[in-house]
């Protein structure tokens, strides 16, 4: 016996098809007789398997829900069966108004193939005008160079042994040295290192001590530990 063959219409989705099956056996959209729907739905579905054609799962997804919801019908507390009822009525009418208004549109574009215009000039303002916090462009800064190549400065912590030592200058020195040799004839050279508690002090002193002697206003004299400095007639302080 030959096999009866019948030609199966195309669905968009599944809300396609129940408002297809609401439409087709006059079922009242606004409160569905679940139980009539179900089982038209499934008995489509089961149909587009035998034709071995290709069903989509949201096609598969909607048979479960429905068939959820004809089984929480039973219940004899049903308030779930309510909500779901009403929460797939609402979709159907919200995607049965989306298909009308979609097909007016399609109805009001025929015959325009395309639609053009000439240019407009617009005025472009490319001043930049947002304020950013220092915290914004910090992180900006770091999401631009990555993390592990970023060159942010040091620490302060680094530079606390070269900015935190104490500037020792030479005309300090030259006030030392004056003091020292204040009511006396000489001094020993290297009685003005005794008090030297850094290199800057060190330093400072020698040169202090070579600018007097450049400016003749001391006089070194002696060798090695026996060195002393002469404060120069006429230059007491």
């Amino acid at each position: 016996m030959e096999k009866i063959s019948y030609k199966l219409d195309v669905f968009e989705g599944p809300m396609d098809l129940l408002l297809h099956l609401i439409s087709k056996h006059k079922l009242n959209i606004n409160d569905i007789p679940i139980f009539e729907l179900v089982e038209q739905y499934t008995s489509y579905v089961r149909q587009m398997q035998e034709a071995d054609m290709d069903i989509a799962s949201e096609f598969l997804e909607m048979a479960a829900r429905l068939v959820y919801i004809k089984t929480v019908s039973l219940l004899p507390v049903y308030e779930e069966a309510e909500q779901l009822k009403k929460e797939l009525t609402g979709e159907l009418l919200e995607y049965r108004d989306c298909k009308i208004m979609a097909g007016k549109l399609s109805e009001q574009a025929k015959g325009f193939d395309f639609y053009w215009r000439e240019p407009e000039e617009i005025e472009q303002d490319h001043t930049y005008t947002r304020i950013h916090e220092p915290e914004e462009l910090f992180k900006a800064y770091i999401a631009a160079v990555g993390r592990g190549k970023r060159k942010l400065p040091p620490p302060i912590d680094v530079f606390k042994a070269i900015v935190a030592k104490k500037i020792v200058s030479v005309g300090s020195k030259i006030s030392v040295i004056f003091s020292k040799l204040r009511g006396k004839m000489r001094v020993g050279f290297l009685s003005f290192y005794e008090d030297a508690e850094t290199k800057s002090d060190l330093v400072a002193m020698f040169l202090a001590m070579l600018e007097l002697v450049k400016s003749k206003q001391i006089a070194v004299d002696g060798e090695k530990d026996n060195m002393t400095v002469t404060l120069l007639k006429g230059e007491e302080q």
